[in-house]
């Protein structure tokens, strides 16, 4: 394997969504270098096909590793980001501000949300992944047939037995993927992760 391989982003062969977590050490000093230049590589990703967002773990008090998810709704479009010039000029402009090598990882489904922000942190118990899952979905299987009942009125297509449950599993899980679990999982990360 020559050198430029061997620096090459992961290579992704699945037709699904990806995440692509990557933490970064930013060296002492350097945070506020650091955050303007996450700006403009967050921009950056976004022109990217695909790109669904990014969701930063900032370090807390003490620490200096950021991570970031960026999302991609399929796998060729985060290949295409990884291994894009703009993406590696970027990453040149930013290396002396980092105290090693960015880590970068490539995940699928909802693994990520129980992921603490170090790689070396222990998983969090099942139960309390459990938990946590079942106090964010069950207030959503009873609020969001409600609310797309309308819907289901006025298109009675949609309401065909099966068809209606989709959407609402649909919906369901993509206010959890995308909105709500990033933010709980934040919100509880000192009790989950002890």
């Amino acid at each position: 394997m020559n050198e430029q391989e061997a620096n090459a982003a992961p290579s992704i062969h699945y037709n699904s969504g990806r995440s692509i977590i990557i933490r970064h050490t930013v060296k002492s000093g350097l945070r506020d270098q650091y955050e303007t230049w996450l700006r403009q590589i967050i921009a950056a990703a976004a022109q990217f096909p695909g790109h669904q967002g990014v969701h930063i773990v900032r370090p807390p008090e003490g620490h200096d590793t950021f991570e970031i998810a960026v999302r991609f709704s399929h796998a060729d479009g985060a290949e295409t980001w990884l291994n894009s010039d703009v993406r590696r000029e970027l990453i040149s402009d930013i290396f002396p501000a980092l105290d090693s090598e960015e880590h970068v990882e490539i995940r699928t489904g909802i693994d990520y949300w129980f992921t603490p922000p170090t790689s070396k942190a222990k998983q969090p118990t099942r139960w309390k992944q459990w938990l946590i899952t079942t106090a964010v979905i069950w207030p959503l299987t009873l609020i969001v047939p409600i609310v797309l009942q309308p819907v289901f009125d006025l298109l009675p297509a949609l309401a065909i037995w099966g068809v209606s449950h989709g959407l609402v599993a649909a919906t369901i899980v993509a206010f959890v993927v995308y909105l709500i679990m990033p933010r709980v999982v934040r919100l509880v990360a000192n009790w989950l992760f002890r």
